[in-house]
């Protein structure tokens, strides 16, 4: 298959639009698009399909909670999946609508799953700052986040609270006590608290 066009959203689109100057359009059919892609790697189906998807998955992300930046990230990265992909997809068990879509939300899993791992890496770092390097001793990434993960579960729920939406959701100090309603003393006190007992549960990884 021929590599991937550069792809943004919006460039993309009025690349598209420049191109059908003089010609007779057809009837937009995603699943013909799909097969032509997959059979011989044809660019302008590509174009046709992102140019008809890529917007509209950026909308459902945007309404979904995602901002404009995010949305378009990972509207592209859709579009490069069918790109490479397009071989495996089969419209007799769903639309390419639902297929893209699932795509789509596979996606942005990913995403919150990474965002996820290197927020709870952060939470280490701080944890583990004073500690000398014992590389000899350390743990796999995942296997390191797997027990933030658990060691947070045992907080209470006013600490996990504050730690999840200081470090995990990565909010001020202030911005926290907003969203508490808590006085900006009591959300640094119970993040101190919190962080000790982490530190405690994780001893020996440090």
């Amino acid at each position: 298959m021929a590599p991937a066009p550069a792809l943004t959203v919006d460039g993309m689109r009025k690349s598209r639009a420049g191109a059908r100057g003089g010609r007779f359009i057809v009837l937009f059919d995603p699943n013909r698009l799909i097969a032509a892609i997959a059979r011989s790697g044809d660019r302008d189906a590509f174009a046709e399909l992102f140019d008809h998807f890529a917007p509209r998955v950026k909308g459902l992300l945007m309404r979904g909670g995602a901002s404009a930046e995010v949305a378009e990230e990972i509207a592209q990265e859709t579009l490069l999946t069918v790109w490479r992909k397009a071989a495996l997809f089969d419209p007799a068990k769903a639309g390419a609508s639902t297929w893209i879509a699932t795509i789509a939300r596979n996606q942005r899993i990913d995403m919150a799953r990474r965002e996820t791992r290197s927020r709870l890496s952060h939470v280490y770092e701080i944890l583990d700052e004073d500690a000398p390097e014992q590389p000899d001793a350390a743990l796999s990434g995942a296997e390191r986040d797997a027990r933030v993960r658990a060691a947070m579960t045992l907080l209470s729920p006013d600490q996990h609270r504050v730690v999840e939406l200081a470090f995990l959701e990565g909010l001020s100090h202030q911005d926290v006590a907003d969203r508490l309603a808590l006085p900006l003393g009591t959300v640094k006190s119970r993040l101190r608290l919190a962080l000790s007992h982490l530190r405690g549960r994780l001893e020996d990884l440090r």
